[in-house]
């Protein structure tokens, strides 16, 4: 264990234990291990890895990380839950499993709600009190450390605040290191969170520490709430995964700490990886990354209106809170309707065509995607087709690698309730005319088949590409029951990734342009000189 963070404030993650509770997330053993990996690197200073004898998972995870992980800035921490009523510690088999886990910390789960101490756990008030002297006491004497987290805290202190108190001194005398008054349905706002931690501190002399849920879309500000009133300890998840709409989200509350606060909580250098590990857990648990996230979002520092361009082009700092670098991000400009001259020219100057100052040719660009956006194409996420839109402009004319003389794609329903797929691409490359006919798994599928097969021989950097996302969108029609579809495809190159726009009067139109824009674009990237 080396370069431990400083003790007088912890970052406690719990990404694999709550935040593994959130709908559509399935850890096995190996997924969690890699994550305490990333959560390391990130330099949190404990990780939460379960619950050890509840459940067989958890106990290999234990087992398997004590073995094969050098952490370098974090602790492992088990977590379970006080003894049962009327057994001593010392004889409790979960317990004694916590134990086992080889932890150096544990954080127990204990009641401080009275309505749930008598209905849950069917025991007195008192029992509940000695049920937690009795377990943080046995864990300190077997050299643990130990963590309290005070279940349903702040609903317990509405309802009964002189027993909620007695919960925290009770931890606090036994020897808990911290406890941590959980909001655990989420429903507290900050002003009332600021209120209880102050007079919680100030009755019971308890170091205290946060854990908030996000029911009201307020656990992060809840937690810099708890902050700003005195907590030294804060629980969160990596991208707020967590039961229900989740927990306070990791990410927003390490930045707020350390570039809004000033309180070096994390490792030197690690901030700046905080995109990329945001992204790299989002793989893990196999869910997209929410473009919109503070901090660590793709759109997190994205301008799209002419009046915000104008300004950042003048000075970055008008419109963006911090230097999105810090965290690991970059600031993007969008290309739309809502564009100005600004708009396109630092968006030029992000994909690197120069534009040169040419105030008309600027203008031109922004009418022309302006016209486009009324016809249904976005820029937004197609820069691909936004580049070759400008190069077009510089160049007068469109750049072209094959001209197409026909396509056509045919869906064949079959008796067997089976369907064959099957395009004809009929083009001209170098002087050469192709017809190129391929199956397919649709016929979006077949027609890309066929035109890379016609291709190929003549272009053969197109053998590296492959189409890797197609996504469509039907469009508000403008009479009646007509409508517009849009596509976006992302092809890659195993260098990169890249998206093109296509719009249409039905779907293999608008695929068949974009798939076109695709193409033309990778070519681009492999630095191949258009036909004359």
């Amino acid at each position: 264990m080396k370069d431990l963070p400083d003790d007088s404030f912890h970052v406690f993650d719990t990404t694999l234990r709550d935040g593994a509770q959130r709908e559509g997330i399935n850890l096995t053993v190996a997924d969690k291990l890699t994550i305490a990996r990333h959560l390391d690197d990130f330099g949190v200073g404990f990780i939460e890895g379960g619950w050890p004898g509840a459940n067989p998972r958890d106990t290999e995870f234990f087992a398997r990380a004590r073995a094969e992980i050098d952490f370098k800035h974090a602790q492992l921490v088990a977590f379970g839950a006080t003894r049962k009523a009327g057994v001593q510690a010392s004889a409790d088999p979960q317990v004694q499993a916590l134990l086992d886990s080889g932890a150096p910390v544990i954080t127990l789960v204990a009641k401080s709600h009275d309505r749930h101490v008598e209905l849950a756990l069917r025991t007195t008030l008192d029992e509940n009190l000695e049920m937690v002297r009795d377990t943080v006491s046995h864990l300190r004497a077997q050299g643990r450390r130990v963590f309290v987290d005070c279940e349903h805290f702040f609903d317990g202190y509405r309802a009964n605040p002189g027993y909620a108190k007695q919960v925290v001194s009770a931890a606090h005398e036994a020897g808990a290191d911290v406890v941590v008054l959980c909001d655990t349905n989420g429903g507290m706002l900050p002003a009332q969170i600021d209120a209880v931690v102050r007079t919680v501190l100030a009755d019971t002399g308890a170091r205290l520490g946060i854990h908030a849920q996000d029911d009201t879309g307020c656990a992060v500000a809840n937690t810099l709430a708890a902050v700003d009133a005195g907590a030294t300890h804060v629980q969160c998840t990596a991208n707020g995964y967590g039961e229900r709409v989740g927990n306070a989200n990791l990410f927003p509350v390490a930045a707020a700490l350390e570039l809004k606060y000033g309180r070096k909580v994390l490792p030197g250098g690690a901030l700046a990886e905080m995109t990329r590990i945001s992204h790299a857990i989002a793989e893990v648990v196999n869910l997209t990354p929410s473009t919109h996230q503070p901090y660590v979002g793709l759109s997190a520092f994205a301008h799209k209106a002419g009046l915000h361009a104008s300004a950042i082009k003048v000075d970055p700092d008008l419109y963006q809170h911090i230097d999105p670098e810090l965290v690991g991000n970059t600031m993007r400009m969008l290309v739309s309707d809502m564009a100005g001259r600004a708009s396109v020219e630092l968006k030029g100057k992000e994909l690197g065509v120069d534009l040169g100052g040419d105030r008309e040719l600027v203008g031109r660009v922004v009418e022309r995607v302006k016209e486009r956006e009324l016809a249904g194409y976005t820029y937004e996420a197609a820069d691909a087709s936004f580049e070759l839109l400008l190069r077009e402009e510089i160049e007068g004319r469109p750049r072209r690698y094959f001209q197409v003389e026909s396509w056509r794609a045919i869906v064949e329903d079959r008796p067997d309730g089976t369907h064959a797929n099957e395009a004809t691409v009929k083009l001209c490359a170098k002087g050469e005319r192709i017809v190129s006919t391929a199956e397919g798994n649709g016929p979006v599928n077949a027609l890309d088949r066929a035109l890379r097969l016609g291709l190929e021989r003549i272009y053969p950097q197109l053998a590296t590409m492959e189409l890797v996302d197609y996504k469509v969108r039907i469009l508000e029609g403008k009479h009646g029951t007509e409508s517009t579809t849009r596509v976006l495809v992302s092809t890659a190159d195993g260098k990169g990734e890249w998206s093109t726009v296509g719009v249409g009067g039905n779907v293999i139109a608008a695929s068949w342009q974009a798939l076109d824009d695709a193409y033309v674009y990778g070519l681009l990237r492999a630095g191949v000189e258009p036909q004359e």
